[in-house]
């Protein structure tokens, strides 16, 4: 069983036979520049939402966590509700990313929409399960390095897309292994997966017959740009950039608050 699937036979394999989250978006293609320049403003009630969903997924991962560790893998409507969560998630941030033109609709399932997950239910170990915040931490770290870099550079990903009416290679290649990144890190700490986050830089080409589906389809849907995601050299240099923005912001923002408490600290004692 997955969720929001295009080609099941075509998850990434990970190390020791687990199977990654899949990202499938579609290969740059123009894009509307009036939807380009109004795309933040234009998804508020879509960010609202998942605002929403966040804190439901939230609770219900907490249910998920004691029965995981329980049983050893997530009752199946749980994982029914969160993997559509992270689909829904996915679409809204694709969307906000620039990554597709297409508005995601207001709905958990969306078979039809341009951006597609694959997440696939599998047993999960109970002691990776218990210490699962602990172990996210590392991952988490570079989630917050690629989310303050891309803070300093979507402005200009969006004047490049606004301007040209499209993605550049680099770019895309750059902002779908952020979001790719983002899905299975969040898949990771939802335990629809017990495979850890990885593969920021994308994937060396696959085999033939692991990256045939992306180049046949299935019937009625968009191929994929992403299934593997293969990177440039200028996406991983823009990768790259923006962790070093991040590096840059978090040591300042520490910087600027250790300066701060410090002055306190001394105006008190005086």
């Amino acid at each position: 069983m997955t969720t929001d699937h295009r080609h099941p036979s075509a998850a990434v394999p990970g190390s020791g036979g687990e199977w990654l989250p899949v990202l499938d978006v579609p290969a740059p293609a123009p894009q509307r520049r009036w939807t380009v320049l109004l795309r933040w403003l234009l998804l508020i009630p879509q960010f609202i939402v998942v605002w929403a969903l966040g804190i439901a997924a939230f609770f219900v991962t907490i249910v998920g966590w004691f029965a995981a560790l329980f049983t050893g893998r997530l009752p199946e409507g749980i994982f029914q509700f969160l993997s559509s969560v992270l689909a829904y998630t996915t679409r809204v941030h694709a969307s906000a990313a620039l990554l597709v033109d297409s508005y995601p609709p207001f709905s958990l399932a969306a078979p039809r929409y341009p951006v597609q997950i694959e997440v696939r239910p599998t047993a999960l170990n109970r002691l990776a399960v218990l210490f699962r915040l602990f172990l996210l931490i590392p991952a988490a770290i570079i989630a917050g390095l690629l989310q303050s870099g891309w803070a300093a550079v979507s402005w200009m990903f969006w004047l490049v897309t606004l301007v040209l009416g499209r993605q550049p290679a680099p770019l895309y290649g750059a902002t779908a292994a952020v979001a790719r990144y983002n899905l299975r890190l969040n898949a990771y700490a939802y335990l629809l997966t017990p495979a850890y986050p990885k593969r920021l830089f994308g994937e060396a080409a696959l085999p033939v017959s692991a990256s045939a589906p992306s180049s046949h389809p299935a019937e009625g849907t968009t191929p994929s740009g992403t299934r593997p995601l293969i990177l440039d050299t200028g996406a991983k240099v823009l990768l790259v950039l923006i962790l070093l923005l991040g590096l840059a912001g978090q040591i300042v923002s520490a910087t600027t608050t250790y300066g701060h408490d410090h002055r306190d600290g001394y105006s008190v004692t005086r």
